[in-house]
């Protein structure tokens, strides 16, 4: 019986990684400008396609290819290929900025959350055009084989996908915590206006935070694709999730975030050990709950507003 509930919880584990991925992408979005991508999900998938088309070409294979055949990229072509994937979500994520948030942050209404909408519409459209709607099965950068330590058995991607998201965790907090980058954000979340009279670049650092949020959107779909092959379809999951990751652990602090996406992994997995059809209910449950009573989340702060 152990056995069992130690493979859920590693399992779970690295999903949750994924999900802590995206979550702490809300989190800066949140935490810098007060708006959310709400095509995060769609950045996702984007960034899944987007790496297996730079493997594809140094392959020798067309961009629109469904399956790697035979073909096995190297290491050295997977880190390539995780660098054009960061660099081309970090664009989107900055045309996102400056299209679709920009023009209508500050003002009356919410039509950046459409706008935001509309924009993972048609990069989900873009994407159906050139790849289609199939599947494509994505050879994972440390191999396939099973590893297997006290009768668990673990699939490294598996065990890459922790790792990264750990140490995504902990880069990122030390940058909040001990560098003027992060204090330079601290400040714009804090207060824009006053950021901006001290002579912080306000605007600077708001598209840093969609790059950075867009980098690492592309970043759990990367390493997500070789774990449950690359679709387009397969972002609006991990983004719901993820944000729901984000909630549970609170918006506002993107070490709760982090704690929430691996706790909804980890949940998501026991109760599929336990019965499959049960796992949406349980996962939104628990949001639910958690909002009921804990409207910032389990790790936020509430927002006081001085008059």
């Amino acid at each position: 019986m152990i056995e069992p509930l130690l493979q859920a919880m590693l399992s779970g584990l690295a999903v949750g990684g994924a999900y802590a991925l995206v979550a702490l992408g809300f989190s800066i979005t949140f935490t810098t400008t007060k708006t959310l991508n709400f095509s995060h999900g769609e950045f996702v998938s984007a960034g899944a396609f987007i790496g297996m088309s730079a493997l594809f070409l140094m392959l020798g294979l067309p961009v629109t290819s469904s399956s790697f055949g035979t073909l096995l990229p190297g290491a050295g072509a997977q880190l390539i290929a995780l660098l054009v994937t960061l660099g081309v979500m970090g664009l989107l994520g900055w045309l996102l900025y400056w299209l679709g948030v920009r023009p209508f942050a500050g003002r009356p209404g919410m039509a950046w959350v459409m706008s935001t909408l509309g924009f993972g519409v048609i990069l989900q459209s873009i994407g159906l055009a050139i790849w289609g709607p199939k599947p494509v099965v994505v050879p994972g950068p440390v191999g396939d084989e099973v590893i297997r330590f006290f009768g668990i058995g673990v699939r490294p991607q598996e065990l890459l996908t922790l790792a990264v998201a750990v140490l995504i965790m902990l880069v990122f907090d030390w940058v909040m915590n001990r560098t003027m980058v992060g204090k330079t954000m601290r400040a714009v979340a804090a207060n824009g206006q006053v950021a901006s009279l001290m002579g912080i670049n306000t605007n600077a650092v708001m598209v840093g935070a969609f790059v950075v949020s867009s980098a690492l959107a592309g970043l759990s779909g990367f390493l997500l694709a070789p774990i449950a092959q690359a679709s387009l379809f397969m972002g609006l999951a991990v983004g719901l999730k993820g944000f729901s990751g984000a909630m549970i652990g609170g918006l506002s602090n993107p070490r709760g975030c982090v704690i929430g996406g691996f706790a909804l992994g980890v949940l998501e997995s026991m109760v599929n050990l336990w019965q499959a059809q049960w796992r949406e209910v349980a996962v939104f449950a628990l949001v639910i709950l958690v909002l009921a009573f804990r409207p910032t989340g389990l790790f936020g702060k509430p927002m006081v507003e001085k008059v």
